[in-house]
């Protein structure tokens, strides 16, 4: 029924509330799991803001190396138990950049959790999980996930 689900993650327990759901379909289906996190913008400086630009890389580098073995942890979590499984690191607007991924990996399916976080005070739940709804074109598991 599904080749390949993709599954939006940001590092939190709640948005991995998803992942014994996805497990499951796996399994079941012989799926292929895409793991995706998004990238929050680059840079966004006030007017009159000055930042230090070698921390600020050191910094950028740092986090896109926790990011890549977050991802190589799922997916080698996911591999140990027999699913195959892929990730990606979009960037960009997140729901823009779930959606278009969700398009070019031909993803029959978008499976995540409706709370979550991130390192900024934004929250993955609401407007993120709202938008990608409206806009999907594609079956969307959505699931509550409660305090973890």
């Amino acid at each position: 029924m599904y080749k390949n689900i993709l599954v939006p993650v940001d590092g939190s327990k709640r948005a991995e509330a998803i992942l014994p759901h996805v497990e499951n379909l796996a399994r079941c289906f012989h799926t292929k799991v895409i793991f995706l996190i998004v990238e929050e913008p680059a840079l966004m400086l006030e007017y009159d803001e000055v930042i230090d630009m070698s921390k600020y890389q050191k910094e950028r580098s740092q986090k896109k190396k926790h990011i890549k073995a977050y991802l190589a942890s799922l997916k080698a979590d996911f591999y140990t138990k027999g699913i195959e499984a892929e990730t990606l690191i979009g960037r960009g607007p997140v729901v823009k950049a779930i959606i278009d991924a969700a398009q070019r990996e031909n993803s029959e399916l978008v499976a995540m959790a409706s709370h979550g976080h991130s390192g900024l005070p934004r929250t993955f739940y609401g407007s993120i999980a709202a938008g990608v709804l409206q806009r999907i074109d594609r079956p969307l598991l959505l699931i509550r996930s409660r305090t973890v």
